[in-house]
């Protein structure tokens, strides 16, 4: 619970909403800690032993993998053999008092665990089931293992990522994010939809579908021309001038120019070459990008005697936009989260660790944030609460069941 503006409790968005995830890798643990941030109850599946792969990607958090400290804090840890017919008994159970069931498992698992949308919604009209997989349910590439590169090659966007001459895969899980964000939506879309109907959802994402749906601007321009975009390194490929230029003293600039008004500013005040405006190269942004050769050359002999900030501060003072070009470890130190209490430290089996709080903040609402669980760590406890009893538990852990 947070506190209100007049000192009441507020209780978190979704207090009392239980999620079961059988989950791996990004997709779907990036989609359930966003409902674990927002008060859901989340417990997260896992084989005994090794737990989500995911855990093993690397050992750079103080022993800990880079990839689950950022996807699954909050959550409950269970660890159980999905292969053996005890744990159907344990699923039926946890399921029974669930209100989100989510799952990315293998093509064909669920069906094969009788964990399919279908059979569960048939037991519990009032569940929402939600599948994230590589290609979706159908289509000649339904049971084919996708992962994000994969993805990446798959939508094309790897053909309009990287410089003229060589391709670049975007260097974050760009398809697993896509399809986590689509599927968090639609959890929080369908719960919305239950208050009003009482009725549960199925819900499906595919990774190949988020991407493409990222890719369709991108695919309207080739559809349109009969051209795909270019790819321009650090350039935007249909608006220019939008992309990095260098300065006086080797350093380079972002520049963001999105309309004529801006450009004629950018050359009276930035450049202080107006009659750039009338050059017939330049007078419409479709123009200017088939001649950015020219303009980039025109572009930084302008800047060639300011120096990085004083270009910075030339351009905001004409209202362009503009960025520096910053490393991951600049972005540690970065002004901009030193303002508004953007870290939070969250517990985990190797002590206090440093967390950024989720990107959306509502008024009264304090994100949980919870502990990073290790494998299993919540497992006696759950059982616990579904009625098994010490020796019970024991005789399930002695079995290899959990």
């Amino acid at each position: 619970m947070t506190s209100a503006p007049d000192g009441g409790p507020v209780p978190l968005p979704l207090a009392g909403v239980t999620v079961v995830a059988i989950e791996q890798a990004v997709a779907a643990p990036f989609a359930t800690r966003q409902l674990a941030d927002l008060g859901a109850r989340v417990i997260k599946i896992e084989r005994p032993g090794t737990g989500d792969f995911a855990r093993g990607y690397d050992e750079t958090v103080k022993g800990l993998a880079s990839y689950f400290v950022w996807l699954n804090r909050g959550k409950e840890s269970l660890s159980l053999d999905l292969k053996r017919p005890e744990a159907a008994e344990v699923l039926r159970a946890l399921l029974a008092g669930a209100d989100v069931f989510v799952q990315n498992l293998a093509p064909g698992a669920t069906a094969r665990l009788r964990l399919d949308a279908a059979t569960l919604r048939a037991r519990d009209p009032g569940l929402i089931v939600c599948d994230i997989s590589g290609y979706g349910s159908a289509g000649p590439m339904r049971d084919r293992k996708a992962y994000d590169l994969l993805i990446q090659c798959e939508t094309g966007l790897l053909s309009v990522t990287g410089s003229p001459e060589e391709m670049a895969k975007v260097g974050i899980s760009v398809a697993d994010i896509a399809a986590g964000m689509y599927a968090f939506t639609g959890v929080l879309t369908a719960l919305y939809m239950r208050e009003r109907s009482g009725q549960g959802a199925a819900l499906e994402v595919s990774l190949f579908d988020a991407l493409t749906e990222w890719m369709a601007q991108p695919m309207y321009y080739a559809m349109y021309t009969g051209t795909p975009p270019a790819r321009t390194g650090a350039s935007h490929a249909s608006i220019a001038p939008y992309g990095g230029f260098r300065t006086g003293d080797g350093g380079t600039v972002q520049i963001a120019v999105q309309n004529e008004r801006e450009w004629a500013r950018f050359c009276q005040t930035v450049l202080r070459r107006p009659e750039l405006t009338a050059d017939s190269r330049y007078t419409t942004n479709a123009a200017r990008v088939s001649h950015r050769d020219a303009l980039t050359v025109d572009i930084e002999s302008a800047l060639v005697g300011l120096d990085t900030e004083e270009t910075i501060a030339r351009l905001d003072a004409a209202g362009i936009a503009n960025g520096r070009v910053n490393t991951v470890l600049d972005l540690l130190g970065h002004p901009q989260l030193a303002v508004g209490e953007r870290w939070r430290e969250v517990d985990s089996p190797v002590g206090s660790l440093p967390a950024v709080r989720p990107p959306v903040r509502i008024g009264g609402v304090d994100p949980v944030m919870g502990a990073i669980p290790a494998v299993g760590e919540h497992t006696d406890t759950l059982l616990a609460e579904l009625g098994y009893d010490p020796p019970a538990i024991e005789r399930l852990r002695a079995a290899g069941v959990l």
